[in-house]
C-alpha cells in the first residue's frame, strides 16, 4: 500500500506563505521609519494570514471527532500551544518584558494565537458542515465581534471570530475551486489587482492607516471608530483578502520546486522564526546598527528573514524540534480497540469492509 502522495501546489502555497510572514514580522521593526516598508507590511498583512487560513481550513475539511482525529488534533496543535506559549512567556520574562499577566494559557502571545484559533476552529468544524449558509453565518458572527469591545482577550477571541470566516471558506472549498484559481486567464488578471493593492497600501500607509484592522484582534470602538464602521470593515477586508488571496495561489508554482519538501515544515518555520524576530528586537540590533534602517539594510533584513525561515523548515531543523511539534505521545492516549479482521469473521462482507476501510486510510481527502 502506497502512502499518499503530497499535493506539491499546497506545499509550494505553505512555504511562500511562511516567507511572507517571516518578511512581515522583519519589517514590523522597520515600517515606523519608511513608508515604502509601511505600505508592502500593509499589503502583506491583508492576505497573508487570510491565505494560511483558507489552506487550513480545506485540509480540516474532513475533520470530526473520530479518537485518531482529536489525536492530531491534540498532539499537532494543543501541545505545541502550550510549549510555545510557555516559551515565548519565558523569552519576553528572561527579555525583561514580562506579560501581564505574567503567565497565562488562555492569552496568546505573539504568534501562538493562530495555534489557539486553529484547535477552536477545528472543533467547530461539523457544526459548519450542518447548518445553511455557513459562511455568512461565519461574516455575521465575526462582523458582531468586530463591535463588541467587552469581548476582553481571554483565548484571543477577537482574532479567532474575526478570522474564521476564512477558515470556513476554506471547509466548503473543493479542488477544483483551485484549479479555477490556477488558469492563465486569472494569473493575467492578478498583475493589475496586485499593482492596484499595492499602490492602495502605498498611500494607506502615508495616510495613517491603523494596521490593527488588518490584525483583526480588536473591536472598531478600540481602533477609535464608531460600532457601525465594524461591520463594513469586516465585509469589505474580506472581499480584499479573498481577492489578494487568489491573486497569491494563481502564482504558486504547480510542479515540485527546490522548496517543495519545505512545505511540510511550516509549523515549525511559524514557531522558531518568533524567537529570532522578537531577539533581534530585544536586542536592539535596529538601534545599534543604524544601516539597517536604511534602504539596503531594509532590503538586507527582507533576504534574511526569508532565509533563515527557510532553514527552519528543513529536515535537520524537524527532526531537532519534532519532539515539541510534533510528539508522538503514545504513552498519553489509549490504544483503539480491536476491530473485528476480516480474514476470521465469517460475514460475507466482513473483507469488502476491511478492504473500503483500507482505502479511506490512506485517500488523499483523509486528514
Amino acid at each position: 500500500m502506497r502512502p499518499t502522495q503530497r499535493d506539491a501546489f499546497f506545499d509550494n502555497a505553505k512555504y511562500l506563505a511562511i516567507v511572507l510572514v517571516a518578511m512581515g514580522h522583519s519589517w514590523d521593526l522597520l515600517k515606523s521609519d519608511s513608508r515604502t516598508i509601511e505600505g508592502l507590511y500593509l499589503f502583506v498583512y491583508a492576505f497573508h494570514m487570510p491565505a494560511f487560513i483558507v489552506i487550513s481550513g480545506y485540509f480540516s475539511r474532513n475533520f470530526d471527532l473520530r479518537p485518531d482525529r482529536v489525536k492530531r488534533l491534540i498532539t499537532g496543535v494543543a501541545v505545541p500551544y502550550l510549549v510555545f506559549q510557555t516559551v515565548y512567556s519565558l523569552f519576553d520574562l528572561t527579555a525583561g518584558e514580562a506579560p501581564n499577566p505574567p503567565f497565562s494559557l488562555i492569552d496568546p502571545l505573539y504568534l501562538t494565537w493562530f495555534l489557539l484559533a486553529l484547535f477552536i476552529w477545528r472543533l467547530t468544524t461539523p457544526l459548519w458542515r450542518v447548518v445553511r449558509h455557513p459562511l455568512a453565518l461565519a461574516l455575521v458572527i465575526a462582523a458582531l465581534a468586530s463591535t463588541s469591545p467587552g469581548m476582553g482577550g481571554a483565548l484571543d477571541l477577537q482574532r479567532v471570530l474575526q478570522f474564521m470566516p476564512f477558515f470556513v471558506l476554506g471547509l466548503r472549498m473543493k479542488p477544483e475551486h483551485f484549479h479555477v484559481m490556477r488558469r492563465r486567464a486569472i494569473r493575467i488578471l492578478s498583475v493589475p489587482v496586485v499593482l492596484g493593492a499595492l499602490a492602495l497600501a502605498y498611500w494607506a500607509a502615508g495616510a495613517g492607516m491603523d494596521a490593527g484592522w488588518l490584525y483583526h484582534h480588536r473591536s472598531a470602538q478600540q481602533i477609535g471608530e464608531p460600532w457601525w464602521v465594524g461591520p463594513v470593515a469586516t465585509a469589505a477586508l474580506f472581499g480584499v483578502s479573498v481577492l489578494l488571496t487568489v491573486c497569491f495561489l494563481a502564482w504558486v508554482p504547480q510542479r515540485r520546486m527546490w522548496f517543495t519538501a519545505l512545505g511540510a515544515g511550516t509549523l515549525y518555520g511559524y514557531l522558531l522564526h518568533g524567537l529570532l524576530i522578537k531577539g533581534a528586537g530585544y536586542a536592539g540590533w535596529f538601534d545599534t546598527y543604524g544601516w539597517l534602517r536604511s534602504a539596503p539594510g531594509e532590503v538586507a533584513v527582507t533576504v534574511a528573514a526569508a532565509a533563515v525561515v527557510t532553514a527552519l523548515c528543513t529536515a535537520p531543523v524537524r527532526r531537532v524540534f519534532r519532539c515539541v511539534v510534533e510528539p508522538g505521545m503514545g504513552w498519553a492516549f489509549r490504544k483503539p480497540d480491536a476491530q473485528p479482521d476480516a480474514r476470521t469473521d465469517v460475514r460475507p462482507d466482513a473483507r469488502a469492509n476491511a478492504r473500503a476501510d483500507a482505502r479511506a486510510v490512506v485517500s488523499p481527502g483523509t486528514l
